[in-house]
Parts: C-alpha cells; sequence; structure tokens
C-alpha cells in the first residue's frame, strides 16, 4: 500500500503528517514504527494522522503515534507541525482549534515564510502532581501538561542523562511511562533543558517538555515567565496568563512523498 506523506519539524523534533483519508484503517501502531525508522523508512519522531473534519470547537483532529508505535496524548511540537499544514491548505485561516489526545488546543499563527510558520498555542494549565518527588534516586518535579512529565533539575548536563532518561521513562513509578527532561537554570529568565521523551528517546527539543520544564522551574522558584527555553534544536519561549501557559515556535515544511508500506506489500 502507498500512504502519502509530509515531513515537518518543530524546533527539530520530526514527524511524518498524513490526512486520514489517506491512511489504511488498521495496523497503526505497526505502519508508525515502519515509516519512522531512520533506515527502512522515512525517519521521524512520530507519524500524525490529520482529520480535516470539524466538529464542535475544533477545525480539525490528529492522531499521533510515537516512533515506538505507542498513542501518547499530545505533542506541542508535533501539533504546531499540524496546524501548519492546516495553514497550507487553508491560507485566508490564522488561528485554529485542534483535537487533540489531551483536548482541543487552540493555536495562532505569529508569522509564515515560505515553508516556515511560527505559532502560539494555548498550553493549558499545568498540573503539579507532586513538587519535591525522588525518581531513580534523583531529585525531581512530576507535572501533568497534558501528558506526563518528570523533570529533573541538574547542575549541568555532565553526566550520562540519557541512560538516566531511559530508566526513568520506565521506571515503576509511571505504570504508563513518562517523559523526562534535565533543567539547568541559567538566568532568572532561562533554563536549559535535555529531553528523553517516552516512545521517541532522544529528541533535540519537546513541546510539552519544555511546557513542564518551565512549569517545574515555576515550582521551585528557579524562573518567572516569560521562559525562555534553549534545547539543543534552538530557543522556544514560554510566557503566562492566568498560570495558563503559551508556547511559541516554529513548524517547517521539509518534504512530502509516498511510503510502500511493507507490512502491506507483504500481505
Amino acid at each position: 500500500m502507498k500512504i502519502p506523506f509530509f515531513k515537518l519539524h518543530g524546533a527539530k523534533n520530526d514527524f511524518l503528517l498524513t490526512w486520514l483519508e489517506d491512511a489504511p484503517g488498521t495496523q497503526l501502531p505497526e505502519i508508525a514504527v515502519a515509516i519512522c525508522d531512520r533506515y527502512t523508512g522515512v525517519g521521524a519522531d512520530g507519524w500524525m494522522l490529520v482529520d480535516r473534519q470539524a466538529g464542535p470547537g475544533f477545525d480539525a483532529s490528529i492522531r499521533l503515534f510515537n516512533s515506538d508505535g505507542s498513542e501518547p496524548e499530545l505533542s506541542g511540537n508535533g501539533t504546531r507541525c499540524a496546524a501548519a499544514l492546516l495553514a497550507r491548505e487553508r491560507p485566508a485561516q490564522d488561528e485554529f482549534r485542534i483535537r487533540t489526545g489531551a483536548g482541543i488546543k487552540h493555536l495562532r499563527m505569529l508569522a509564515h515564510s515560505r515553508n516556515e510558520y511560527e505559532f502560539e498555542m494555548n498550553m493549558g494549565e499545568p498540573r503539579i502532581v507532586d513538587p519535591h518527588a525522588t525518581v531513580q534516586g534523583r531529585d525531581a518535579v512530576i507535572v501533568d501538561v497534558g501528558n506526563p512529565q518528570c523533570v529533573m533539575p541538574v547542575a549541568d548536563f555532565d553526566f550520562d542523562w540519557k541512560t538516566v532518561g531511559e530508566a526513568v521513562e520506565r521506571d515503576p513509578r509511571f505504570p504508563n511511562r513518562t517523559n523526562v527532561s534535565f533543567v539547568r537554570s541559567v538566568d532568572p529568565s532561562t533554563i536549559e533543558v535535555r529531553f528523553w521523551e517516552r516512545g521517541a528517546g532522544l529528541t533535540n527539543s519537546s513541546g510539552t517538555g519544555s511546557t513542564g520544564a518551565v512549569a517545574a522551574a515555576i515550582c521551585r522558584g528557579l524562573v518567572a515567565p516569560p521562559v525562555a527555553v534553549l534545547t539543543p534544536a534552538g530557543k522556544l519561549v514560554i510566557r503566562a496568563t492566568d498560570d495558563v501557559l503559551y508556547l511559541t515556535g516554529a513548524a517547517e515544511f521539509i518534504a512530502e512523498g509516498i511510503y510502500y508500506s511493507f507490512i502491506f506489500v507483504r500481505n
């Protein structure tokens, strides 16, 4: 079977997007693993199905699969990519309400230049689950931003944080696994973050991870909004209004094409 796709990235967190009507009706987790493989597939952190059909309070819906086939509730960077796809199709529209597994998210387009779109996304009000947790023997803040986040304050990144992140993701405290971020305070309005994402592993950035990191840093008194989040892929900015966090970042088209699904070819 042939599956059309668009490839986009949000701060080097890359996704393959397919219109729902062009996707098969079965074996979606298996296809996600295959299409996201960086050697035998197209390669991405996740595969997203975008449903153009509007409904009560939303313009479109998305369903996201991680590169391991699991289905997360939300991706901030991924939702921006979906908004960019919709914006290219609907050039007269600059605000989008997208239904996700964590509810309807409102995005407002701030700028557009060629293949790049900049959005501010309402990430909602984060919930601090445990402000002073200990996970795998390390200090942590447990946060819910529509998906689970374990935020670990660190003095630097001169340790094997990837191995720690992998262990924390599957710690018994998190029966459904968790996203993990390591946060270094730079100054009262800036943090630097590294990410280990549930279902994808090491990523260059994370929209929900950045949101959780900012929420944890505010909770610990390390920063006050607006906050610049320095990631390996560049800077994201988060502001706050009445405890609601707003994430600003870009989404950029990389390519489009056809994936030949070996799962269906074999059958």
